[in-house]
């Protein structure tokens, strides 16, 4: 139990990459304060994986449903849960969604949900944990990004915009949290087989090496976590072996 008494809050912890985080931390001993917009519960998580979650739930400090992109509630919601935390190892930002399409198809509403979910809402939760753990002299901020934080793509001008703003938010708090001992990393997959996709019109192609899993990404997330104390890893770029994007109104 390498994470025994260790506590992390995670964000996006009711599907996808957050619940494998969620569910990493949760069998390695730590205690997880798991936030989402929708309900957490054991169907959260995947089904051969509920049993262990049922049995980890003790783990689980607090779960909170709160929608990110409204900032009054975000800092009102985790702020005070965090002043009741005497100790925070670390902060694992997973949450976010995409929506895709020509720049001109966006109206003013569409374009700052996506900057203030993907965006706006990880600057603010990395204010509110950043001074406990500059306070302790020691912490890890870890966020999802994306491949599309490194390269831009066609219908991706906003999704694309957010996540290249994660990159440069990353690389600057780095250098300003170096001092104090808090560590700050980004990992930025490609896709990803999860949920997010089930509101889009394509997704990944079928074989098992056209996507990455959601356990990929946490098992990445764990490594920056197991470094030693002094030593970083600033970033991690995940890739499936052959990217291969299908249209869902495809025949298969």
């Amino acid at each position: 139990m390498p994470y025994k008494g260790k506590i992390f809050l995670v964000t996006g912890a009711s599907s996808g990459i957050g619940a494998a985080v969620s569910r990493l931390l949760l069998d390695n001993g730590a205690q997880v304060v798991a936030v989402s917009r929708r309900k957490i519960t054991g169907e959260s998580f995947s089904n051969r994986e509920q049993q262990n979650f049922q049995s980890s739930r003790k783990g689980i400090l607090k779960i909170m449903q709160c929608d990110l992109s409204d900032f009054e509630s975000l800092d009102k919601s985790i702020g005070q849960t965090l002043k009741s935390i005497s100790y925070l190892d670390g902060v694992v930002l997973c949450h976010g969604f995409g929506d895709f399409g020509s720049l001109e198809e966006f109206s003013v509403a569409r374009i700052k949900r996506q900057i203030d979910t993907n965006l706006t809402s990880i600057m603010l939760i990395s204010r509110l944990a950043m001074p406990i753990m500059k306070k302790q002299g020691c912490g890890d901020l870890v966020i999802i990004g994306s491949k599309s934080g490194l390269e831009g793509s066609k219908k991706g001008a906003v999704y694309c915009a957010a996540k290249f703003g994660l990159s440069g938010f990353v690389q600057a708090l780095r250098k300003e949290c170096a001092a104090s001992g808090v560590r700050v990393a980004i990992v930025n997959p490609g896709m990803v087989d999860t949920e997010f996709f089930d509101e889009l019109d394509f997704t990944p192609g079928q074989s098992r090496d056209n996507a990455l899993q959601a356990d990929d990404v946490a098992n990445a997330v764990k490594t920056i976590l197991d470094m030693p104390a002094g030593s970083v890893i600033d970033q991690i770029n995940l890739s499936p072996q052959k990217s291969v994007v299908r249209n869902k109104s495809w025949k298969s």
